[in-house]
């Protein structure tokens, strides 16, 4: 039988877990999804709306329970420097999902922000471990990364020097 969750809470607005789920950062940016429990349970996450859930948050269960939500080990990019806020700055000039710790910067593995980063002078180390970048400006939420394809209608430069004055249609 498939347990069932309308909503969860957020870290620190909730107790008492009866079990887990291992999700990658991709993954925690749902709506309606069967997962499944580090126990082995199926899970249906049916919310009203798409919401980024965090490390620590926790599905409530309809029959009562929570299941805690844990970030999943990733391939990230580690990047440290001498002017980090310099390369952090560039990094979200590209809008991408950033972990920013005191001595360093996560980001997941990209081969234009590696070159991008390697250009700037940064000190690039491949890592696996759990990734919980910040949400969006105000708290809770998504920083969309840019499409490196052509669906979206413009070219990007990569270069140091490029202005960022285009338009993203998400419709």
């Amino acid at each position: 039988m498939t347990a069932k969750s309308y909503n969860f809470h957020r870290k620190g607005h909730w107790q008492g877990a009866v079990d887990y789920l291992l999700l990658s950062y991709d993954e925690r940016f749902l709506r309606r999804r069967v997962l499944t429990t580090e126990a082995g349970a199926k899970l249906l996450v049916d919310l009203a709306q798409t919401s980024s859930v965090d490390d620590g948050d926790a599905f409530e269960l309809k029959t009562g329970g929570m299941v805690e939500v844990r970030a999943a080990e990733e391939a990230l990019l580690a990047i440290t420097g001498d002017d980090l806020v310099r390369l952090a700055w560039h990094i979200g000039n590209r809008h991408t999902p950033c972990q920013i710790e005191p001595a360093r910067l996560l980001i997941q593995r990209d081969k234009v922000l590696r070159d991008m980063l390697d250009k700037l002078g940064a000190d690039v180390t491949e890592v696996t471990e759990p990734f919980t970048p910040e949400g969006g400006a105000y708290g809770h939420g998504r920083t969309h990364g840019h499409s490196h394809g052509d669906a979206h209608g413009h070219e990007h430069d990569h270069s140091q020097n490029h202005h960022h004055d285009h338009h993203h249609d998400h419709a």
